[in-house]
């Protein structure tokens, strides 16, 4: 419910036009461990290991804004991934979220930053709203980042965030 009710209120946030964007540079390490701890029950309950490589990258960002989307795109391995793995690892300016879950439908992959957009996983699942990814989206767009994902059904999904654009979408 807490993660619902997150959600919801940082949609409104964000579609208010005002902006509480805080831009700094920001060690990632701490970022990514904060989010992490956040599901480290959910990790053990659903008997899903985590590889966690610490980087070593600093990033300008709005720490708060990345970390929801970072918290979210983690919920969404956990949610799809039963008795796996989620690997959190970076490469260059990116950060990399990688599960061997059930996978994205190739026909649904260009759709799943569509606001709304829930899929066949979504329809299955029945708890899917459509906002989480469209949110993520809008959140890394706007702090001068990019996302993309790559899916495979029966392998896993592999969500990466690059850092190394220098424009920031503020208003």
């Amino acid at each position: 419910i807490e993660q619902y009710v997150e959600t919801v209120l940082s949609y409104i946030r964000l579609g208010s036009g005002i902006n509480d964007f805080v831009i700094r540079r920001y060690d990632l390490d701490p970022i990514l461990r904060q989010a992490i701890r956040k599901y480290s029950r959910l990790f053990i309950l659903r008997k899903n290991r985590l590889n966690y490589s610490p980087p070593d990258l600093k990033v300008h960002t709005d720490e708060k804004w990345l970390q929801f989307a970072i918290e979210h795109l983690l919920s969404n391995a956990l949610k799809y991934t039963r008795d796996g793995t989620i690997t959190v690892y970076c490469v260059d300016n990116s950060v990399i979220i990688e599960d061997t879950g059930i996978g994205i439908a190739p026909e649904d992959l260009p759709r799943v930053f569509d606001k709304g957009y829930t899929g066949y996983n979504g329809r299955e699942d029945k708890k899917a709203t459509g906002i989480g990814l469209y949110l993520c989206r809008e959140i890394i767009h706007k702090l001068g980042h990019s996302i993309t994902i790559e899916s495979e059904v029966g392998v896993g999904t592999k969500v990466t965030i690059s850092f190394d654009t220098t424009h920031f979408d503020i208003e």
